[in-house]
């Protein structure tokens, strides 16, 4: 890990949502200097589901050497940014460092994705950034060294981020446009960049959209603390720049990676909005790829032989393994039917039934009404069966869309991962 130097000693740093996750993680490293830290969050009370407070979060900074003031912020409440600003100033003199963290995800397409929904990923990731940039800038062009850090990435074009979840798209490239053009605009007076990680970083979020056990596919929020800290420490020249966290790290001479892993040695799951050719068989320490499994199908016997069962087609056999490793088990724990819409050369609609007694595998329609529906290519269908194409991965680069209980389509990854021994 990156070592602290001090650089950071009585700085003062703003940062929205630093109550948990990156932002606390953020906080954290910079408190080991003596940094102050505003907590600029919205959790005052504990949450049902959620870990830390403002004030578990200020407990926190203040047992790692730094000062904290925990303020009641709701980035949507202008009100509520100004005034966590002005008593940031009249408690330590000014700020140096804002941190925009805070964000809202909804990985939804256009049609499924509620108004209110849309109006909150718009007013927290774009219109909360731009504000509270906009209400500290006046302190921080008084600093000696002042810094704008977002949590946006890099501004990727490729229809395949936009298709999916476009609304979100717009909301974290807002953030980014917004380093574009404060960085141009305060040249000189205020470094603005923005940090991004190259591959899924464990949060509560990620618990949410992936489900138990996708953290083994995740690193620890300590390598955006520490490529934060590296950025925040460097002078003001620096700026204008959308950096992915292991890529400074490697520049500034990290060459262990393991150490931010959740489970070394695990295949990690990348980022959206990076392209990537094959990131499936990325691991720490840039290990070579699993071996894939092959699809087995069996072989046809011979004349002198039993009756020879003609050979499927790759859909159609991972469907006959699916339905002759049915359990009453599966059902039990499952309770939902999966629709499959495929497209290619061997498109068409197969479903799995995990809620009817006994449950069922096949060509066409569920018998009842599908309380999922997954749209993807046949081929990567068998991949996503096979094990050599994670569920979570095919869903955030764009292959996989997903309509309907998105709590079941994890569910149905477990049972995927029982299954590949099978296929």
């Amino acid at each position: 890990m990156l070592p602290n130097t001090g650089k950071l000693a009585g700085c003062t740093l703003f940062i929205t949502g630093a109550s948990r996750g990156i932002g606390k993680a953020i906080a954290l490293k910079a408190a080991k200097d003596g940094a102050n830290i505003v907590i600029a969050a919205k959790t005052a009370e504990p949450h049902p589901t959620l870990p830390g407070t403002i004030y578990t979060a200020a407990a926190e900074i203040e047992a790692a050497g730094g000062k904290a003031l925990p303020c009641i912020v709701n980035v949507r409440e202008e009100q509520q940014i100004i005034n966590a600003v002005e008593k940031a100033v009249k408690t330590f003199g000014g700020i140096d460092i804002l941190v925009n963290n805070a964000s809202a995800i909804s990985l939804t397409g256009t049609l499924e994705t509620e108004t209110k929904k849309v109006n909150l990923m718009m007013d927290v990731n774009v219109r909360g950034t731009y504000l509270t940039s906009k209400t500290c800038l006046p302190h921080l062009r008084k600093s000696r060294n002042p810094h704008i850090l977002n949590l946006s990435p890099p501004m990727n074009l490729n229809p395949m981020w936009f298709k999916n979840h476009c609304a979100y798209t717009i909301s974290k490239y807002g953030m980014s446009m917004c380093v574009l053009g404060m960085a141009e605009e305060f040249r000189g007076e205020v470094a603005v960049n923005a940090l991004w990680p190259k591959t899924a970083i464990h949060t509560a979020a990620m618990d949410m959209l992936g489900g138990s056990g996708i953290e083994k596919q995740c690193r620890k929020t300590d390598i955006l603390a520490d490529a934060a800290y590296c950025i925040l420490t460097k002078p003001k020249s620096f700026t204008g720049n959308f950096i992915i966290d292991e890529v400074l790290l490697r520049e500034e001479g990290v060459k262990d990676f393991d150490v931010y892993a959740i489970a070394p040695g695990y295949p990690l799951l990348p980022d959206f909005f990076l392209d990537e050719t094959d990131m499936t068989a990325m691991k720490q320490g840039y290990g070579a790829p699993k071996e894939e499994k092959k699809l087995s199908v069996p072989q046809q016997e011979g004349a002198g032989g039993a009756k020879a069962r003609p050979e499927l087609s790759p859909v159609a056999e991972t469907f006959r393994v699916i339905q002759g490793a049915m359990s009453e088990e599966y059902v039990r724990t499952t309770q939902g039917v999966f629709q499959f819409e495929l497209s290619g050369e061997e498109g068409g609609t197969w479903y799995i039934d995990l809620k009817t007694k006994g449950g069922s595998a096949g060509s066409g329609k569920p018998p009842v009404a599908a309380d999922v529906v997954m749209s993807m290519s046949s081929g990567d269908f068998v991949k996503m069966f096979t094990g050599k194409l994670k569920p979570t991965l095919a869903f955030m680069s764009g292959k996989l869309r997903i309509k309907g209980n998105m709590a079941l389509a994890v569910k149905l990854e477990k049972m995927l991962t029982q299954l590949n021994s099978k296929l």
